[in-house]
């Protein structure tokens, strides 16, 4: 009996530690349990064991491995069964890069194969990943809730990015919502569908159906996107309203062996560049997964210009994509036409490294050519980008990178630049890139040869341009001859291109040789020192300096915004002695006195041009010439500048001041005043006011000109004294005495006239007196004449009354009746003299001898042929 009892009691403590001895060790049987059904070569281990309490089973850790590689990791997993079983997941990261480490091999026998097996297999289960992870797609995480039985299964998946609803049921899945955030600040990609699963989950879909409508970045109309299929093969095609094309419409076809898109083709109708073609594309060996896959395609790219229709094409494989390492051979050979621009490439390269860091690596013989015009007066002979050796990776661009660019424009000369560098891992805004950059050309406007040398470089986020040189060998432009004009770096040129703290500087200087002018005049040499400040190249403020040894300096600042140039430009009080170097010394001009000042706002901006608007002042100028002088100037000019229009006297007259002009007459207390546009329109005419110069001893003033001319402009008189204009005039065969007054009226732009209708008067006594000598010759001469002469040697004038008349060339005619006494020996006689005269007074100016004019004209009206010729004798004339 004692045997029994014992045999009892050790099969109770079995039934009763069997239990707790399963419980205990669960991290040594169940990995043992789960290798039935998972596939050779992996396994389940736990960092932590299970631990079961009254109501869960905790499983603090779990690892899924392939060989050495983690696949899964599951933290913080508890089960339940309240109603039906509950598994609860903290998080579950998943390795995709361990995929390419499973077997290839057939699973367990015992594991289940079909759908209806492993949906069989399914209990009533709720399943909660608060957090689920894909590496290296962690921007996707999210959390993942499955309601499951054996007849229905539904899916819930929200992410940041993602948010996914489904439902299956039997092998019908049905897609209720999926939302793709793929880029920033754009909608998200939604599509729904319906698809039926095959009998053994191996493979795509058997059939299904699916369509979305999406808004893509730089496509103004929205989208439609549908996909079908049915047995093993269907069609993608993806529409923009109101585009008859579609912009992809890929038909493709599914066996065991081989996935093939066969004669597909897209457009792409925007960006002003529309274009076009077919693609192709063969998966061999799609069932033994993405690393032994063979892929070949081709895709040709149609373009069109006017220099006709290019054609490109890009060929790939076979080759393989890997998660690990990839290598397929690619390139891209053909033509690409936009406007009058042609693109030529010949771009053999081979795609190696894993998918998620790919990298591009160019073969030799790599080389991108373009030829045509970019803008309608640029012509571009020949560009080559050489890209052998040249590696892209997602850390950026590696290599040599070079440029070398052939143009001409027809009108400012041809040139040459040529851009060598290397780049390490270089991105915008990351990596290095530096280069040197030179070239050289002809600059036909200004008969100059010019050229161009430096260096820079582009790291992270700054870029600096350390080295700077580029000039001409002249610049001769009508009169004007400018010697060897410079460009050169002062501090080199930084630009940070920081978000939160963006900076930009640098300084230049402009030096150029000495400037002359065929008149015989020279600039003497000149230099333009300038900073600029600011955030960015197009936002900065700068300030500068220019002068020519004593001329200046002129000291200018002002700011660009990316639109719009404004400045300043000051002129500091300075002699006009300075700038006697720019009057030729032919002309003999001396600057003696006086000071020049100016002040200059301006603006330039596309669709406005420039503008501008300021004044300048000259006080006391001084200028002497070998014939005469000018003293006592003072000019103001307020002006503005817009649209190709000057403005003069925007809050005054343009106003000229002249103390004393001294010449063969002397002129003094000279005023002008200048108002309105330039050039002058019938809305914006120009008013020439306010002209006065006190000359010959009396007054002569115009009232009012103005541009365009509808009214003659008055130019008076006022008692000009005859003595002093004879004696100005140099004429000694007379001289008067006595003031005269007159009206000219003045035309500038008629066709036929400068003077019409005018008048000249005595408003008093005047005398004239002939040189007894001249008179006497003109009497001897001709005694018929003498008599007449007599009149003239000493006569008073009571009475007189001139018209004048001058045309557009330049004839002036004069018909004078005047009235007077002439006194001789005692004797006194009333004279009425009508005279007409007419000569060309732009000769008269040239010659400036009235003096003997008169003296021949008064010889030939004085002349008086004989009345008869007697019988036998020879008539004789005698003048």
């Amino acid at each position: 009996m004692k045997g029994k009892y014992k045999a009892a009691i050790a099969l109770l403590l079995l039934i009763t530690l069997l239990p707790l001895m399963l419980l205990l060790t669960l991290a040594k049987w169940v990995p043992t349990l789960a290798g039935i059904w998972l596939p050779a070569g992996t396994r389940i281990a736990f960092e932590e064991s299970p631990r079961l309490t009254r109501h869960a089973l905790l499983i603090p850790d779990l690892r899924y491995l392939v060989d050495d590689c983690t696949l899964a990791v599951v933290k913080n997993a508890d089960l339940t069964h309240p109603s039906r079983w509950q598994l609860n997941i903290s998080s579950l990261t998943l390795n995709a890069d361990c995929l390419s480490k499973l077997p290839q091999s057939e699973s367990t026998p015992a594991a289940p194969r079909t759908l209806a097996q492993w949906q069989a297999m399914l209990p009533f289960a709720w399943v909660t990943v608060d957090t689920l992870t894909v590496s290296p797609w962690q921007t996707w995480a999210g959390k993942l809730s499955l309601a499951v039985t054996p007849e229905n299964q539904q899916l819930r998946y929200q992410g940041d990015r993602i948010s996914v609803q489904a439902r299956m049921h039997g092998q019908a899945l049905t897609v209720e919502q999926f939302e793709l955030a793929l880029f920033e600040n754009q909608p998200p990609l939604k599509l729904a569908g319906e698809f039926t699963l095959p009998l053994v989950p191996d493979g795509l879909p058997v059939s299904g159906h699916a369509s979305t409508t999406l808004s893509v970045a730089h496509i103004p109309e929205p989208l439609d996107a549908e996909i079908d299929w049915r047995d093993r093969q269907g069609q993608l095609i993806v529409m923009a309203r109101g585009q008859p094309d579609p912009l992809l419409d890929l038909p493709w076809q599914l066996t065991d062996e081989q996935f093939t898109l066969s004669d597909g083709r897209w457009s792409w109708p925007y960006q002003g560049m529309p274009l076009g073609g077919r693609v192709g594309v063969k998966i061999a060996d799609w069932k033994k997964g993405l690393e032994q896959a063979q892929i070949s395609g081709r895709m040709n790219v149609l373009t069109q210009g006017d220099a006709g229709k290019g054609n490109a094409v890009l060929t790939f494989g076979p080759g393989r994509l890997g998660m690990d390492n990839s290598a397929m051979p690619m390139q891209l050979t053909g033509e690409a036409k936009q406007g009058d621009l042609i693109l030529y490439a010949v771009l053999p390269a081979q795609l190696t490294g894993s998918l998620s860091d790919p990298l591009l690596a160019f073969a030799p013989g790599a080389l991108l050519r373009s030829r045509g015009r970019i803008i309608d007066s640029l012509n571009i002979d020949e560009v080559r980008w050489p890209l052998a050796g040249v590696k892209v990776t997602r850390q950026g661009v590696e290599g040599r990178l070079q440029a070398i660019l052939r143009a001409h424009e027809n009108q400012l000369g041809d040139f040459v630049l040529h851009l060598d560098g290397r780049a390490t891992n270089f991105l915008p805004d990351k990596g290095l890139w530096q280069w040197r950059y030179w070239g050289d050309g002809n600059f036909t406007p200004m008969q100059a040869r010019w050229d161009v040398a430096g260096k820079g470089e582009w790291q992270d986020k700054q870029i600096l341009l350390s080295d700077l040189s580029t000039g001409f060998d002249q610049l001769q432009y009508g009169s004007m001859r400018v010697s060897q004009p410079r460009l050169v770096l002062d501090a080199p040129i930084r630009w940070l291109r920081d978000a939160q703290n963006p900076q930009f500087s640098g300084s230049l200087v402009l030096d150029a040789g000495q400037t002359t002018f065929t008149g015989g005049g020279a600039l003497p040499p000149s230099t333009l020192n300038f900073s600029v400040k600011g955030s960015d190249p197009t936002l900065f403020q700068f300030k500068g300096d220019l002068h020519a040894d004593a001329i200046g300096p002129v000291r200018v600042n002002g700011r660009w915004d990316g639109e719009r140039l404004r400045g300043q430009a000051w002129w500091p009080p300075q002699s006009l002695t300075v700038f006697q170097p720019l009057i030729p010394p032919d002309s003999k001009i001396n600057l003696r006195e006086g000071k020049l000042y100016a002040q200059v706002a301006f603006s330039a901006a596309a669709g406005q041009g420039f503008e501008a608007g300021g004044h300048g002042v000259i006080k006391g100028g001084s200028l002497w010439m070998p014939d005469n002088q000018l003293n006592g100037v003072d000019f103001v000019l307020p002006f503005r500048l817009r649209d190709a229009t000057w403005q003069l006297g925007t809050r005054g007259p343009v106003a000229l001041r002249i103390g004393e002009i001294v010449n063969q007459v002397t002129l003094t207390h000279f005023t002008a005043d200048l108002e309105g546009a330039y050039p002058w329109s019938e809305e914006n005419p120009l008013t020439l006011s306010n002209v006065s110069v006190d000359a010959l001893g009396g007054k002569i003033t115009l009232q009012q000109l103005r541009l365009p001319q509808h009214d003659a402009a008055l130019l008076r008189l006022q008692n000009i004294s005859s003595s002093e204009v004879t004696t100005a005039i140099k004429v000694k065969q007379l001289a008067m005495s006595g003031a005269f007054n007159g009206a000219l009226p003045l035309w500038l732009d008629n066709e036929k006239w400068i003077i019409k209708d005018g008048w000249l008067n005595n408003p008093g006594p005047m005398t004239l007196r002939l040189d007894k000598d001249t008179a006497d010759a003109l009497a001897k001469n001709n005694i018929a004449a003498g008599a007449a002469i007599n009149w003239l040697r000493y006569m008073e004038i009571t009475r007189s009354w001139t018209k004048i008349n001058l045309d557009s060339q330049g004839l002036l005619n004069m018909q004078a009746a005047i009235t007077g006494t002439s006194r001789l020996n005692g004797k006194s006689n009333t004279v009425n003299l009508n005279y007409n005269h007419e000569e060309n007074v732009f000769a008269l100016w040239e010659s400036l001898r009235f003096g003997d004019n008169l003296q021949s004209k008064l010889e030939q009206h004085a002349t008086v042929p004989m009345p008869h010729c007697l019988p036998g004798k020879e008539c004789e004339e005698k003048q």
